[in-house]
Protein backbone atom coordinates (compact mmCIF):
# COMPACT_ATOMS: atom_id res chain seq x y z
CA UNK A 1 0.00 0.00 0.00
CA UNK A 2 2.44 2.73 1.17
CA UNK A 3 5.63 3.51 3.04
CA UNK A 4 5.98 6.52 5.31
CA UNK A 5 9.13 8.08 6.79
CA UNK A 6 9.12 10.13 9.98
CA UNK A 7 11.69 12.73 9.01
CA UNK A 8 11.52 14.19 12.53
CA UNK A 9 13.66 11.28 13.73
CA UNK A 10 15.31 10.19 10.45
CA UNK A 11 18.74 11.58 9.65
CA UNK A 12 17.82 11.38 5.95
CA UNK A 13 21.11 9.79 4.94
CA UNK A 14 22.08 8.44 1.53
CA UNK A 15 23.29 5.28 3.33
CA UNK A 16 19.74 4.48 4.57
CA UNK A 17 19.32 0.73 5.06
CA UNK A 18 15.70 0.98 3.93
CA UNK A 19 16.84 2.17 0.51
CA UNK A 20 19.38 -0.64 0.33
CA UNK A 21 16.82 -3.43 0.90
CA UNK A 22 13.85 -2.03 -1.04
CA UNK A 23 13.24 -4.51 -3.91
CA UNK A 24 11.19 -2.11 -6.07
CA UNK A 25 12.82 1.29 -5.62
CA UNK A 26 9.87 2.69 -3.69
CA UNK A 27 12.53 4.18 -1.40
CA UNK A 28 15.44 5.81 -3.21
CA UNK A 29 17.96 8.62 -2.85
CA UNK A 30 17.33 11.85 -4.76
CA UNK A 31 20.81 13.18 -5.51
CA UNK A 32 19.59 16.56 -6.72
CA UNK A 33 17.49 17.28 -3.61
CA UNK A 34 19.81 15.33 -1.26
CA UNK A 35 16.93 13.49 0.38
CA UNK A 36 15.25 10.10 0.70
CA UNK A 37 12.52 9.90 -1.91
CA UNK A 38 9.30 7.89 -1.66
CA UNK A 39 7.39 6.52 -4.67
CA UNK A 40 4.38 4.69 -3.28
CA UNK A 41 3.29 3.56 -6.73
CA UNK A 42 6.22 1.14 -6.47
CA UNK A 43 5.59 0.03 -2.87
CA UNK A 44 4.48 -3.60 -2.48
CA UNK A 45 4.19 -3.40 1.35
CA UNK A 46 6.82 -6.09 1.87
CA UNK A 47 7.98 -4.39 5.09
CA UNK A 48 11.69 -4.96 4.45
CA UNK A 49 12.54 -1.26 4.85
CA UNK A 50 10.60 -1.08 8.11
CA UNK A 51 12.60 -3.98 9.58
CA UNK A 52 15.88 -2.48 8.39
CA UNK A 53 15.39 0.90 10.11
CA UNK A 54 17.06 0.70 13.56
CA UNK A 55 15.10 3.63 15.01
CA UNK A 56 11.59 2.99 13.71
CA UNK A 57 11.48 6.00 11.40
CA UNK A 58 10.10 3.93 8.50
CA UNK A 59 6.60 2.45 8.62
CA UNK A 60 4.65 0.46 6.05
CA UNK A 61 0.86 0.71 5.85
CA UNK A 62 -1.09 -2.15 4.32
CA UNK A 63 -4.49 -0.41 4.39
CA UNK A 64 -5.81 3.14 4.05
CA UNK A 65 -6.78 3.05 7.74
CA UNK A 66 -3.24 2.07 8.74
CA UNK A 67 -1.83 4.83 6.55
CA UNK A 68 -4.06 7.47 8.20
CA UNK A 69 -3.16 6.20 11.69
CA UNK A 70 0.61 6.22 11.03
CA UNK A 71 0.48 9.64 9.33
CA UNK A 72 -1.42 11.05 12.32
CA UNK A 73 1.23 9.65 14.71
CA UNK A 74 4.02 11.24 12.64
CA UNK A 75 2.19 14.58 12.45
CA UNK A 76 1.66 14.58 16.23
CA UNK A 77 5.20 13.45 17.11
CA UNK A 78 6.52 16.25 19.38
CA UNK A 79 10.15 15.68 18.40
CA UNK A 80 11.78 18.00 15.90
CA UNK A 81 14.74 17.80 13.54
CA UNK A 82 16.39 20.46 15.71
CA UNK A 83 16.54 17.87 18.53
CA UNK A 84 17.96 15.27 16.15
CA UNK A 85 20.63 17.21 14.30
CA UNK A 86 23.26 17.64 16.97
CA UNK A 87 26.76 16.21 16.77
CA UNK A 88 27.00 12.67 18.11
CA UNK A 89 29.63 9.97 18.64
CA UNK A 90 29.78 7.49 15.75
CA UNK A 91 27.55 9.58 13.48
CA UNK A 92 28.47 11.89 10.61
CA UNK A 93 29.61 15.34 11.74
CA UNK A 94 26.82 17.92 11.61
CA UNK A 95 28.71 21.09 12.45
CA UNK A 96 31.91 22.21 10.74
CA UNK A 97 32.94 23.54 14.16
CA UNK A 98 34.01 20.05 15.29
CA UNK A 99 35.61 18.87 12.04
CA UNK A 100 39.37 18.56 11.68
CA UNK A 101 41.69 16.82 9.23
CA UNK A 102 43.70 13.76 10.34
CA UNK A 103 46.90 15.75 9.94
CA UNK A 104 45.61 18.23 12.56
CA UNK A 105 45.32 15.65 15.36
CA UNK A 106 48.83 16.28 16.68
CA UNK A 107 48.42 20.07 16.84
CA UNK A 108 44.92 19.95 18.35
CA UNK A 109 45.98 17.42 21.00
CA UNK A 110 48.79 19.60 22.38
CA UNK A 111 46.50 22.00 24.25
CA UNK A 112 46.79 22.12 28.05
CA UNK A 113 43.15 21.09 28.47
CA UNK A 114 41.57 17.67 28.02
CA UNK A 115 41.05 17.05 24.28
CA UNK A 116 38.80 14.34 22.84
CA UNK A 117 39.22 13.48 19.17
CA UNK A 118 36.82 11.06 17.52
CA UNK A 119 38.10 9.26 14.43
CA UNK A 120 35.25 7.82 12.38
CA UNK A 121 34.46 6.46 8.93
CA UNK A 122 31.57 8.47 7.39
CA UNK A 123 30.76 5.63 5.00
CA UNK A 124 29.68 3.39 7.88
CA UNK A 125 28.42 6.06 10.28
CA UNK A 126 25.39 5.21 12.39
CA UNK A 127 21.93 6.82 12.62
CA UNK A 128 21.82 10.01 14.64
CA UNK A 129 18.97 8.92 16.89
CA UNK A 130 20.92 5.82 18.02
CA UNK A 131 24.12 7.75 18.66
CA UNK A 132 25.25 9.48 21.87
CA UNK A 133 25.23 13.31 21.71
CA UNK A 134 28.68 14.81 22.30
CA UNK A 135 27.28 17.10 24.99
CA UNK A 136 26.24 14.00 26.98
CA UNK A 137 29.75 12.56 26.74
CA UNK A 138 31.37 15.77 27.94
CA UNK A 139 28.85 17.16 30.45
CA UNK A 140 30.77 15.90 33.52
CA UNK A 141 34.19 16.81 32.12
CA UNK A 142 36.01 20.11 32.78
CA UNK A 143 34.38 23.07 31.03
CA UNK A 144 37.47 23.73 28.90
CA UNK A 145 37.40 20.21 27.39
CA UNK A 146 37.72 20.29 23.59
CA UNK A 147 36.08 17.86 21.17
CA UNK A 148 36.89 17.23 17.50
CA UNK A 149 35.84 14.77 14.80
CA UNK A 150 38.22 13.51 12.09
CA UNK A 151 37.21 11.35 9.13
CA UNK A 152 39.18 8.24 8.20
CA UNK A 153 38.35 5.20 6.08
CA UNK A 154 40.91 3.07 7.95
CA UNK A 155 42.12 2.53 11.51
CA UNK A 156 45.16 4.56 12.56
CA UNK A 157 47.98 2.28 13.69
CA UNK A 158 49.97 5.18 15.15
CA UNK A 159 47.31 5.48 17.86
CA UNK A 160 46.82 1.69 18.16
CA UNK A 161 43.19 2.01 17.05
CA UNK A 162 41.65 -1.40 16.39
CA UNK A 163 38.13 -0.36 15.34
CA UNK A 164 36.30 2.77 14.19
CA UNK A 165 34.84 4.91 15.50
CA UNK A 166 37.48 5.53 18.13
CA UNK A 167 37.60 8.24 20.79
CA UNK A 168 41.16 9.41 21.47
CA UNK A 169 41.74 11.13 24.82
CA UNK A 170 44.66 13.58 25.02
CA UNK A 171 46.13 16.00 27.53
CA UNK A 172 49.10 18.24 26.71
CA UNK A 173 49.91 16.16 23.64
CA UNK A 174 49.95 12.87 25.55
CA UNK A 175 47.52 10.14 24.53
CA UNK A 176 45.90 9.02 27.79
CA UNK A 177 43.95 6.25 26.09
CA UNK A 178 41.21 5.53 23.57
CA UNK A 179 37.83 3.83 23.34
CA UNK A 180 37.28 1.80 20.18
CA UNK A 181 33.98 0.81 18.65
CA UNK A 182 30.46 2.18 18.42
CA UNK A 183 28.28 2.74 21.47
CA UNK A 184 24.54 3.35 21.10
CA UNK A 185 22.58 5.57 23.47
CA UNK A 186 21.84 2.36 25.45
CA UNK A 187 25.58 1.92 25.98
CA UNK A 188 26.20 5.50 27.09
CA UNK A 189 26.92 4.62 30.73
CA UNK A 190 29.47 1.98 29.67
CA UNK A 191 31.24 4.48 27.45
CA UNK A 192 31.20 7.18 30.14
CA UNK A 193 32.64 4.69 32.63
CA UNK A 194 35.49 3.81 30.23
CA UNK A 195 36.13 7.52 29.61
CA UNK A 196 36.34 8.22 33.34
CA UNK A 197 38.81 5.35 33.84
CA UNK A 198 41.08 6.80 31.13
CA UNK A 199 40.92 10.34 32.52
CA UNK A 200 41.43 9.37 36.16
CA UNK A 201 44.13 6.73 35.83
Amino acid sequence: MAVLVNFKICDNAKECGGIAVCPTGALSWNEEKATIQIDNDKCISCGMCEKECPIGAIAVAKTQEEYAKIKKEIDEDPRTTKDLFVDRYGAVAISDFFKIELKEIKDKSEKDCLTLIEVYNPDVAECLLKSIPIKELTKTLPKDTLFYKAESDKVLEEFNIKELPSLLVFKKGKLLGHIDGYYTTDGKETMLSKLNVIINK
